[in-house]
């Protein structure tokens, strides 16, 4: 691992452990914990989390695809967040999957692309509609996400890997918070984006790797619809107006949330995580109604 790396793992994990403090189980959610999607014991895990008093209901689905720069991050980070989806009537599956540098592009795709496959095969069984799969990202995982839903709906595309998606799998709606959609390198030797291109991409942000990482180069009118969402305080800002630009002209359809505004504190980064605020529950009850309608 480098230098860099640990340190985005040790700030980030300090912040997420501030984030999360006093939070526990809610008594309304059953859980099961640590089931392997993979044969990587340690990152292939999956957790799933339903309402209790949906007894064996099946039910719609959303599947998390956690962010953290590529480098950083994991399902227990992300849990509270997922039982608070799953409190509004949702079967949710919120997964680890392979970190660089330990391991490089695609393999979070390859991961997900398992998880999606578990899901398909194990329906039943965890009370879930895969007539209504939905999926949410942020962050790096917003680039993932979205990148993964263009090899399901783009064949030109999805033939640059080698791994091949579930044969009828369908992603009714995404919600992309705060992602990143177009990668480029900085002008700084010392760009933070260049060095964690450099940890995730193989040959270091190759012409070619740049692209295959593009969202908005890769859209077709297949993409599912789509919540796209940024605030105040976020330093991908200026992402989100790209892929709206670029799903506009695609004719996906799409609905753009900025959240916070000049006369209040700024909501920062990845904010919807932090659902012991106001602005997060608000921010989350958006993205389920959203899925709703599809």
């Amino acid at each position: 691992m480098s230098e860099f790396s640990d340190a985005i793992r040790k700030q980030f994990q300090a912040g997420d452990e501030v984030r999360d403090a006093g939070l526990t189980t809610p008594d309304d959610i059953f859980r099961i914990d640590n089931i392997p999607y993979g044969p990587d014991p340690r990152m292939q895990l999956l957790d799933i989390y339903r309402p209790k008093g949906a007894g064996k209901t099946p039910l719609p689905v959303i599947v998390s695809f956690h962010g953290g720069a590529w480098v950083y991050g994991d399902k227990d980070l992300y849990q509270y967040y997922c039982m608070s989806l799953a409190q509004r009537g949702f079967t949710v599956i919120n997964y680890s999957y392979r970190l660089a540098p330990e391991s490089q592009f695609p393999a979070p795709l390859e991961d997900t692309n398992l998880v999606f496959t578990w899901l398909i095969d194990h329906a039943q069984k965890i009370g879930a509609d895969t007539r209504r799969i939905f999926a949410v990202g942020d962050s790096a995982g917003a680039n993932g996400l979205a990148l993964y839903a263009e090899l399901l709906t783009n064949p030109t595309y999805a033939a640059h890997f080698s791994f091949k998606v579930p044969q009828g799998l369908k992603i009714r709606a995404l919600a992309l918070n705060c992602g990143v959609y177009k990668n480029s390198f900085g002008d700084q030797p010392d760009d933070s984006q260049k060095l964690l291109l450099k940890e995730y991409l193989p040959e270091g942000g190759s012409p070619q790797e740049l692209d295959l990482l593009d969202v908005t180069a890769h859209l077709t009118r297949d993409f599912p619809p789509t919540y796209l969402m940024t605030c105040t305080g976020d330093p991908l800002l200026n992402q989100a107006p790209l892929l709206a630009q670029a799903l506009m002209k695609e004719s996906i359809p799409f609905t753009f949330r900025f959240y916070g505004d000049p006369h209040h504190k700024e909501l920062g980064h990845v904010f919807h995580l932090r659902i012991k605020t106001p602005e997060a529950n608000g921010c989350n009850d958006d993205e389920c109604e959203f899925f709703r309608r599809f």
